[in-house]
């Protein structure tokens, strides 16, 4: 049985003037799951994740979140919470009073307890009583998760989400988004950070000039990616070094680093395991072996970069600079 969907995107198409900012996007994202989007400055990531606010309307298409239909009025979709360009709050509150403003202008039943327990979970335990306009920018972006955590939604929508953060709140806002969709919420975010998206996410969606050019899981999308840079670090660099040159579809690449006996080697990983063999049957001991960079950012440079390049010259190119 087929999970059913939180998000189905078929044929979106917006706008803005000459600019287009999305061209046909089709966007399939399961309940329960943490869906990364990706792209190049200019792409179109905003923009969508606007749409799923009901923060603007497709000027052509059909979008359904969790089950509903979208029309053509600016209308946040029930069960929906999260922000683009950054969380809206009141600088001169202090971050509990923000939440308890946010939640009476929503309307409902939340309780203090309620605000305690959002701003636990995001870390901001010890500042809840500090002016925002204090706040740094990752601090921002946690309250204004907090703050989408008091409506308790089915779809989450974030964009740039560790923007700022340090390694303890990027901990605190990981282990929320992982939680949330644990417990069968749905989350989409969009990120610079490959990292990030590595970590947290099951499937990707990368956007360049408005199309999307990949969506599946991650897995897939490192295995259709082309040769890798490895550093290899070993216990014996020249014996390491004759093995690799010996190994069919492996390539030596940048040898700089031969002082520290690391070497750097391009393959696919059927050769690179290989290679592996081949050092353990030399009685080489295997100390690091790591991606130079990772499988997700070479796939979202390969792919982004070959849509640049395709791209016919269009005005969005040099005028969707916002989006």
């Amino acid at each position: 049985m087929d999970t059913p969907l939180a998000v189905r995107a078929r044929g979106i198409t917006k706008s803005f003037g000459e600019v287009v900012a999305l061209d046909e996007i089709d966007l399939d994202v399961a309940q329960g799951q943490i869906h990364g989007v990706a792209g190049p400055n200019g792409a179109g990531k905003t923009t969508l994740l606007g749409l799923l606010l009901g923060l603007a309307v497709a000027d052509e298409g059909r979008l359904e979140i969790l089950d509903s239909p979208v029309g053509r009025t600016l209308d946040a979709p029930g069960g929906v919470a999260g922000f683009v360009d950054g969380p809206g709050l009141y600088p001169s509150l202090t971050a509990r009073k923000n939440l308890a403003a946010l939640a009476t202008l929503r309307g409902g039943d939340t309780r203090a307890a309620d605000i305690d327990d959002a701003l636990a979970q995001v870390g901001l335990t010890d500042v809840a009583d500090d002016r925002v306009r204090g706040f740094s920018l990752g601090m921002r972006q946690r309250l204004g998760l907090a703050a989408a955590l008091l409506t308790r939604p089915r779809l989450l929508v974030l964009d740039e989400p560790s923007n700022g953060l340090d390694p303890a709140g990027k901990k605190h806002v990981h282990g929320v988004l992982k939680r949330l969709a644990s417990e069968g919420a749905t989350v989409v975010l969009s990120s610079h950070r490959m990292d990030d998206l590595e970590a947290l996410c099951s499937e990707v969606t990368i956007i360049a000039t408005g199309r999307v050019v990949f969506t599946g899981p991650l897995g897939k999308l490192s295995s259709e990616s082309q040769e890798l840079d490895y550093r290899l670090l070993t216990s014996d660099r020249e014996t390491a070094r004759a093995l690799a040159l010996e190994t069919p579809g492996v390539h030596l690449g940048d040898e700089s680093g031969k002082d520290s006996g690391l070497l750097v080697v391009r393959a696919l990983v059927p050769a690179l395991d290989d290679l592996v063999v081949r050092l353990v049957h030399a009685g080489v001991a295997l100390r690091e072996l790591a991606p130079v960079v990772s499988p997700l950012e070479a796939a979202f440079l390969a792919l982004t970069e070959t849509e640049s390049d395709a791209a016919p010259e269009h005005p969005s190119q040099q005028q969707e600079s916002a989006r």
